[in-house]
């Protein structure tokens, strides 16, 4: 008789989607490392698992917003902030005269955040800023499926970029980083020229609806928040994972070949 084993511990995650009009509308996309187990290679936004160091207390000094969020929320919106600036270098900060933080991250300070010798509210504090809880606004919420080994309750976050500062991947987890339109993530992940994995894609398709990176936010500030728990049904003999109809994606039923060919692209 076999065994059931219980679904894998939900951990909290946080993404979040950088975006700009200039040359046109584009989001910021990070490359996988081909290293990596899943998805080596993946077309991606930046983003990762929650850090103890993301609920410190202390940081309700450091951060414009703080009073309008729960603990939950200004955990994830510190670290979807934390992971654009560990994976892409974008700080989205205030000096303390309000003024937009306009500097070059240090790939060496990104680094040691990135491997947790340095805490990050530390490098906040050096660099006189707090950072812009208020200015992410929530896209949406994907759990992962529970027959999945490792599972994440993930939060995305849309935001328009800074517009003085320069993207750069930290060649670790993320060996590029691109501007690019939603509609050609969505040719290109079409023809097989790049693996754009489904909760990634699903969101970019939503993404492509809108005209501008001010348009995405309107739109999802607007949306009713629907989280996305994908489960898999038989239809006509196949394996499909299908997502909640009234989640804002339309129907969609992805047939389960095509997940495990993206999750195993390198």
């Amino acid at each position: 008789m076999s065994e059931t084993r219980p679904p894998a511990e939900i951990r909290p995650a946080a993404t979040i989607l950088l975006l700009r009009d200039a040359p046109a509308f584009e989001v910021l996309m990070v490359k996988r490392h081909h290293q990596i187990d899943f998805a080596s290679g993946a077309l991606v936004f930046p983003g990762g698992k929650t850090h103890a160091g993301d609920h410190d207390p202390a940081w309700a000094e450091h951060c414009r917003g703080w009073e309008r969020f729960d603990a939950e929320q200004r955990g994830l919106r510190i670290a979807a902030i934390r992971e654009a600036y560990e994976e892409a270098g974008i700080l989205m900060a205030e000096g303390l005269d309000g003024a937009d933080f306009a500097g070059v991250s240090d790939p060496v300070v990104r680094a040691a955040v990135d491997r947790g010798e340095t805490p990050f509210i530390d490098v906040i504090r050096d660099l006189g800023v707090r950072l812009r809880l208020d200015a992410l606004s929530v896209f949406s919420r994907w759990i992962t499926p529970t027959m999945m080994p490792k599972r994440f309750d993930t939060w995305f976050y849309a935001v328009a970029a800074p517009p003085d500062q320069v993207a750069a991947c930290d060649g670790r987890e993320t060996v590029d980083a691109e501007w690019i339109p939603p509609r050609e993530i969505l040719r290109l992940a079409e023809t097989g020229e790049r693996t754009v994995i489904f909760p990634t894609r699903m969101n970019v398709q939503l993404l492509s609806e809108a005209e501008s990176a001010q348009d995405c936010v309107r739109r999802a500030e607007s949306r009713r928040l629907v989280p996305v728990l994908p489960e898999v049904q038989m239809r006509d003999e196949r394996r499909f994972l299908v997502i909640p109809s009234d989640a804002g994606y339309g129907e969609v039923a992805e047939p389960m070949e095509r997940i495990a060919a993206e999750s195993r692209a390198g």
